[in-house]
């Protein structure tokens, strides 16, 4: 398993917990970060095993998710659900960015 994938997965326990504070006031909102967050991780451990060329879509999948996730949780933020970001999760999330951009070329 590629660095990238565990890297989301670790993502995934972060996200999941804030997902669990915004879900107090949007639901919505949540269950998409959790969708995105998982989608992240999934395309990218399916980009690392796709044979028949379908990686680099897969690559791409999950850099679509990732940039989502950060966008989700600065919206959340944005609304007041979070009193700040967690530093250490948003530059995690920008080297997973960057990793699944040089993937994708």
């Amino acid at each position: 398993m590629l660095k990238l994938t565990e890297n989301a997965i670790e993502c995934c326990r972060d996200v999941g917990r804030i997902a669990k504070v915004i879900a107090k006031h949007d639901r919505s909102l949540a269950d998409q970060l959790r969708r995105a967050i998982t989608s992240v991780a999934l395309n990218a451990a399916e980009g690392t095993s796709a044979h028949d060329g379908n990686g680099r879509q897969r690559f791409r999948t999950a850099l679509g998710s990732a940039r989502e996730v950060d966008v989700a949780l600065r919206v959340a933020e944005a609304l007041g659900y979070l009193d700040g970001l967690d530093a250490a999760l948003m530059q995690k999330l920008d080297r997973i960015c960057a990793a699944l951009w040089k993937l994708t070329r």
